[in-house]
């Protein structure tokens, strides 16, 4: 029996379960207070920072890769102005898209701030909606950090990041997690001295020990200065610079920068969604909490994305979206967790899916891990793109893929494939054996998988 869906919050998740839905013949109604639907992914996350990172790495390969493949540059140069223009007209276009897609699904869509009311009322700016069912994606926002508050001028969030209308000499980037690291690689790229203080003893923890390391040496080489384990003591911001005293294992270190960006991560977003008053119980973490079947404690209201707990990550939201939909109409459907790819953007890319080895010892999973690195892959020396490995992770006993972890030019791309392949309970034999083009980046992958089963080929 189709359904009345009122939708709140049009990033990933909410939009897709918005499109889901009405393929599925339910009314749907999405409400968001951005004019440019999207959510943060599209407007101040996913995209714009992918751009970016695009238009930076060219630039800086014009400047130190052309030259060996005998292309000459003259007066080279970078026009801020001109890059961020064209980053909003991606965004708007992007935007537009999604809005033909509400035509072509008929989908209304309202612009404004919501407030559930009730089980079966939102309010969305003076209007009150009804509806049988209520699904609440309104994603998340950049944590703040009490003792540093953002002032958009030399204390910067993400979001204030991706606007700077010029490279600064010094930024420093506290958090060593992916968000930081990619707008690092941004403005390190176009001039930039980036510092990148973490509080742990690695950057990006929560990869496979193998790909941060990795990582670290190779935004080192790109002019990266880490300070790990270090604690920030003070911050004095005068004269349109900051000082920042930092306590180590060898001390204390006074740095001094143009810019700092607060990039800790990021927390669900439920403000003013009167969640309180109407009984959806939320974690310590601010995390909304739901059921197997994406249900809040409240019969009839929702909730995917970033406000429920598991990675911050949009396609994770829209796998929850297209999933919610579905059982919304009357279909059994799910999202299976052990298999959401995370990437992180920089140059080299970052990929990972499954179990990273620190897991599957401390569950006492027999394993095995075969690596395949890109300096004897034929595609990556014809490109001049060798940096990095394929790492994968295999049962000792049956051979089933337990996780990938790649770094390398097309890792982001890669990952698709060990996920598939996991998603179909996959042995690396079955990875070893499957034809792959030549000459291509993911013929890594069958040699990691080859050294999995006895022995890569071109090892």
């Amino acid at each position: 029996m189709a359904k009345n869906i009122v939708i709140i919050g049009a990033g990933p998740g909410g939009y897709v379960c918005a499109i889901r839905a009405a393929q599925l013949g339910n009314t749907v109604t999405i409400i968001d207070s951005m004019k440019r639907p999207g959510g943060t992914c599209l407007n101040m996350g996913c995209i714009p920072s992918k751009n970016l990172l695009h238009a930076s790495h060219e630039y800086y390969k014009a400047g130190h890769k052309f030259k060996k493949l005998g292309i000459s540059v003259k007066e080279l140069a970078i026009d801020i102005k001109q890059l961020q223009s064209q980053k909003n007209q991606v965004l708007d276009e992007l935007g537009q898209g999604i809005q033909f897609l509400f035509k072509k699904n008929n989908i209304r869509f309202i612009n404004a701030a919501a407030q559930i009311v009730s089980k079966n009322q939102v309010k969305a700016g003076d209007k009150i909606l009804n509806a049988d069912a209520i699904v609440v994606a309104t994603g998340s926002i950049p944590r703040a950090l009490p003792n540093i508050p953002v002032d958009k001028s030399i204390v910067l969030s993400s979001t204030d990041a991706l606007d700077l209308d010029h490279a600064p000499k010094t930024i420093a980037i506290i958090g060593g997690g992916y968000i930081g690291l990619e707008l690092g690689s941004v403005w390190g790229r176009l001039g930039s001295k980036i510092h990148v203080i973490e509080t742990l003893d690695r950057i990006a923890p929560g990869l496979d020990p193998d790909l941060s390391q990795a990582l670290h040496t190779i935004l080192e080489k790109q002019g990266f200065a880490f300070h790990l384990g270090a604690k920030i003591k003070a911050i004095k911001t005068e004269k349109a610079r900051a000082e920042l005293l930092l306590e180590t294992s060898d001390g204390t270190e006074t740095l001094t920068v143009d810019k700092i960006l607060v990039s800790v991560g990021r927390v669900p977003y439920t403000i003013g969604l009167n969640l309180e008053k109407i009984g959806i119980e939320t974690t310590a973490q601010g995390y909304i909490k739901i059921n197997t079947r994406f249900e809040t404690t409240i019969k009839g209201i929702y909730a995917i994305g970033d406000i429920v707990e598991g990675p911050m990550l949009a396609h994770k939201a829209e796998e929850e979206a297209v999933a919610l939909a579905e059982l919304l109409s009357g279909i059994e459907s799910c999202v299976d967790y052990n298999v959401i790819p995370a990437v992180v953007y920089t140059q080299p890319e970052v990929a990972s899916v499954g179990f990273i080895e620190p897991q599957l010892q401390a569950a006492n999973i027999p394993y095995k891990a075969s690596k395949f690195p890109f300096s004897s892959n034929s595609r990556a020396k014809a490109v001049h793109e060798t940096e990095g490995f394929v790492k994968l992770l295999s049962h000792q006993e049956t051979g089933l893929v337990l996780g990938a972890h790649i770094i390398g030019s097309c890792a982001g791309t890669m990952i698709a494939q060990v996920a598939q392949a996991m998603s179909m309970h996959a042995t690396v034999e079955d990875i070893a054996r499957t034809c792959h083009a030549h000459p291509t980046h993911s013929e890594a992958i069958k040699e990691a998988a080859w050294a999995g089963v006895s022995k890569a080929i071109h090892g």
